[in-house]
């Protein structure tokens, strides 16, 4: 089974129109928590919202907490508050980068409770990558202790464009052999091998994208307009508007790394023209002047360990980086507004973020940099597999989905 993302930041529908998942939405968001405060919300009677809350509380996705504050001034009972019980169930992500991975099983809140990290490169192919992950997520559900059966979803941030429709990636330079391959399918088959348990819904998306995700649901949840850019062997954008990433029509929006550069005019980029801004300020790019000079680099990854060194001629070349990237961002800022620009990845020390700085309030209005904090990740390396969680719980507990779900259990 399979399944795209799902809405956030819809609007909870009133009266006798509010559905179990409805309710379900405004306790999880904290925005009504008390029956009292859900029929207020709604507009349901009380033995509708008790009758809507049952099924809920049958399918184990809710439970009572502690009472709450007394609403009388004539005093009474104190009202019982509902949350979200998010030890129902698990969550399996992953995040593929160009020669290296992560995996994680999360609880439904975004807690890691097991993680594993090692080589994998997608220059391999998606069979046999996939198929490694699936073998990563049965070892990893032996460590938590948690049965397959316990799985809802697994997510995946993969360092490509994707169309969230199809879950397949378009066209990626840095993953041949991937092109509009069932990634889904492949996975969800994968886990199935290594778990024994039934298949499961698997979300696909751009690892920029699943990054911003994460770091603005957990750092800047007030932030209206969040820019991520990640900066490792490639470079790539994500964007949160409204509390929910910003795609485009076929997954190719934040693709900044291809945008052409006039410094860049004779640099080959691996997607097979001159000039784009990820040949000459990649960590690849990066990297590929520090091999000339006789430095042992092959990888945005290796420029990180010199950064992380103090290499002079890295921190140089990093800060130049800095400068090119940060003349495109005064024109992403200036187009979208954000109220954060964060930078990750590896070159996503202060050399580099030093020279983007440079540039971009050189370059951008000030208008548009006048309440613009820009910032590096919170997250770090675990960016991508907390965003690629996120993604799977709001699709499988969106309202809609919701209804779908407790059909199928019957309650």
């Amino acid at each position: 089974m399979t399944g795209r993302p799902g809405r956030t930041g819809t609007s909870t529908r009133g009266g006798s129109q509010a559905s179990a998942g409805d309710l379900l939405e405004l306790v999880r968001s904290g925005r009504a928590t008390t029956r009292g405060a859900l029929q207020q919300a709604t507009g349901l009677s009380r033995a509708t919202v008790g009758q809507r809350l049952d099924r809920l509380f049958r399918a184990g996705w809710l439970r009572e907490g502690a009472g709450g504050p007394v609403g009388s001034p004539l005093g009474g009972r104190p009202s019982i508050t509902l949350e979200f019980d998010d030890g129902h169930a698990v969550v399996l992500a992953a995040d593929l980068d160009t020669r290296h991975a992560r995996a994680a099983v999360q609880s439904l809140s975004g807690e890691l409770l097991a993680e594993h990290s090692g080589t994998l490169v997608v220059e391999d192919g998606p069979d046999a990558v996939l198929g490694e992950l699936g073998r990563w997520f049965g070892e990893l559900l032996l460590k938590t202790g948690h049965r397959a059966q316990e799985v809802c979803g697994i997510g995946l941030a993969v360092p490509g464009p994707v169309d969230s429709e199809t879950g397949r990636v378009v066209q990626p330079p840095m993953m041949p052999g991937w092109d509009g391959y069932d990634i889904r399918g492949r996975l969800a088959r994968a886990f199935t091998e290594h778990t024994g348990a039934a298949a499961v819904p698997v979300l696909v998306d751009n690892d920029a994208n699943l990054m911003a995700y994460g770091e603005q649901r957990t750092g800047h949840p007030d932030c209206s307009a969040f820019v991520l850019v990640k900066v490792s062997t490639g470079i790539g954008a994500g964007v949160v508007v409204g509390g929910s990433v910003y795609r485009g029509v076929d997954g190719g929006a934040g693709d900044i790394g291809h945008i052409r550069v006039p410094e860049g005019a004779r640099a080959l980029c691996r997607c097979g023209s001159y000039g784009c801004l990820a040949a000459v300020a990649s960590g690849g790019a990066v990297a590929r002047r520090l091999a000339e000079a006789g430095l042992p680099a092959s990888s945005g990854s290796d420029v990180r360990d010199l950064l992380a060194a103090g290499h002079p001629q890295a921190v140089g070349l990093a800060r130049e980086a800095g400068r090119r990237v940060g003349e495109v961002l005064a024109t992403v800022v200036t187009l979208l507004n954000p109220g954060v620009l964060m930078i990750a990845g590896d070159l996503a020390g202060t050399p580099f973020v030093t020279g983007v700085r440079e540039l971009l309030y050189q370059r951008a209005l000030p208008r548009s940099t006048a309440r613009l904090e820009v910032v590096t990740s919170r997250l770090g390396e675990r960016a991508g597999l907390v965003g690629a969680g996120a993604l799977v719980v709001e699709h499988l507990y969106a309202p809609e989905r919701v209804e779908e779900r407790l059909r199928a259990l019957g309650v």
